[in-house]
């Protein structure tokens, strides 16, 4: 039996032109197509198996469609993709900072800059103008003794000099008079400093902001304490500090005015700069409790002027001044009267005062500090 071996014209199944013949050039018009040949591809291609028509193409299957029906908890097997509308996938690449970061107080600076600046630049922490305009007011009103005793050496009238001039009650009523600076000027202006300063970051989530670069948290409070103490600094000790050095120049004092005034002028200073401390840390505390800016600054005016009429009142029907005890105004007025070698109007000693004054701080500074060792790092 001979073996049949299939030539080439067999296995190519050649028409009926031979293989030596030129093929004829014949001419098709462009805009024909060939038409595909209808090849329907069996399910066996997809899963492996023998029989499959291989045709070049593939198909992908949705499991999960994009438009309606997402609201079911279902999954939508088996769609043909064509049939699904499709999203778009984006493709986010994080780099990171390859240049040289400034140093920490460079970055805190940052911080107290914003704050600071704000109130008469553009570009920074966008204040209201009204906030702007009470605290210009109030600076104003806080430099009036000095405007008094320029008057009063202008004109040379003495009952005005002696009102206006430097003295111990003068001094005292500059920073810690509860009429009408202490009552209507100096909580007003905390309050609408503190209502947002870390309340703001906790709603809107800037705190994620500050926390994702290289700021940590010791150092954001302290800038926050350290923009709302100057801003009160510029208010209280600043206008003390102008109305001692204009009273010596209007009046053309020498060194023994200093030296006698001297003792006077640093018991009040001093007394200023702890009403400042004080005022900042429950302002601050309050805010870092709270997401708003209504609550801290109600809250700040009511703890400072509500304490005071509450105890007043306690007074006033039991004849006990141990319940001032409770008013941070009080505590401060008691310490500064101290401080100056004045009369006291308070019957407890004024060590228990500035035993309350540091008790309220180091609440105030403990309640701070456990809630923007809360704030949150990421925003979702």
């Amino acid at each position: 039996m001979e073996d049949e071996i299939p030539g080439v014209d067999d296995l190519f199944g050649v028409d009926d032109l031979s293989p030596s013949q030129p093929i004829p050039e014949v001419s098709v018009p462009i805009t024909e197509s060939i038409p595909e040949p209808n090849i329907q591809p069996a399910d066996a291609e997809f899963m492996g198996e023998k029989g499959g028509v291989v045709t070049g193409k593939g198909r992908m299957e949705a499991a999960f469609g994009t438009g309606d029906g997402d609201e079911v908890a279902t999954a939508q097997v088996a769609q043909v993709a064509s049939e699904v509308q499709t999203g778009t996938i984006f493709h986010q690449v994080y780099r990171p900072w390859r240049g040289t970061l400034n140093s920490r107080w460079v970055r805190n600076w940052s911080i107290l800059r914003y704050h600071i600046y704000g109130l008469f630049s553009k570009g920074h922490k966008p204040w209201p103008m009204m906030t702007k305009l009470v605290i210009f007011g109030v600076l104003i009103a806080s430099i009036g003794d000095l405007l008094m005793l320029t008057v009063g050496a202008a004109t040379g009238v003495e009952p005005i000099e002696r009102l206006a001039g430097i003295s111990r009650g003068n001094l005292y009523g500059h920073v810690l008079s509860f009429w009408f600076r202490n009552a209507c000027t100096y909580p007003i202006v905390t309050a609408l400093i503190i209502g947002g300063m870390i309340s703001e970051d906790r709603r809107n989530g800037t705190s994620a902001l500050y926390f994702s670069r290289p700021v940590n948290r010791r150092d954001y409070a302290a800038m926050k304490f350290l923009s709302v103490a100057i801003i009160l600094s510029v208010i209280v000790l600043f206008t003390l500090s102008a109305y001692y050095l204009g009273a010596i120049l209007v009046g053309g004092e020498g060194w023994s005015y200093v030296m006698d005034t001297g003792l006077m002028f640093l018991g009040a200073f001093i007394a200023g700069a702890l009403l400042v401390f004080t005022y900042t840390s429950i302002g601050l505390a309050l805010s870092s409790v709270s997401s708003g800016k209504f609550f801290p600054a109600v809250a700040f005016i009511g703890m400072i002027l509500g304490t005071k009429m509450v105890a007043f009142l306690i007074w006033a029907l039991f004849d006990s001044s141990a319940i001032y005890l409770i008013s941070p105004y009080d505590n401060l007025a008691h310490v500064g009267q101290w401080m100056l070698g004045l009369n006291h109007t308070y019957e407890h000693p004024a060590s228990w005062s500035l035993v309350m004054l540091i008790t309220m701080n180091a609440i105030s500074l403990y309640i701070l500090s456990a809630r923007v060792s809360s704030l949150e790092v990421t925003r979702e």
